[in-house]
């Protein structure tokens, strides 16, 4: 059986680029979508550069952590034509999944 972690991990992978989720749809996608800040936990453990933790944001848009080196999330983000304005994302322009059902 796949473990919380796993199924975050392999929701992430889902997540095209140009494009970003947020924790709690992530949680969602895995399982549980009351385990956002679980979701956050499990990314920042994550050290593969087959998941992209970047795409993955607070739900108010704005970039959230990585690993302590937010700049470095910015560049990724924008480097797949993510516009990032003041530390924020437009989710109505860049959201993935638009809904979990």
């Amino acid at each position: 059986m796949e473990s919380f972690e796993e199924r975050v991990y392999r929701a992430t992978t889902k997540v095209p680029k140009g494009k970003v989720s947020t924790y709690r749809l992530i949680a969602c996608l895995a399982g549980n979508c009351k385990a956002s800040r679980a979701v956050g936990n499990a990314l920042g453990k994550n050290f593969s550069s087959k998941i992209p933790c970047h795409r993955v944001v607070k739900s108010d848009g704005s970039v959230g952590g990585y690993r302590g080196n937010v700049r470095e999330k910015i560049v990724k983000l924008e480097k797949e034509d993510v516009v990032v304005l003041e530390g924020n994302i437009n989710l109505n322009k860049y959201l993935w999944p638009k809904t979990t059902s």
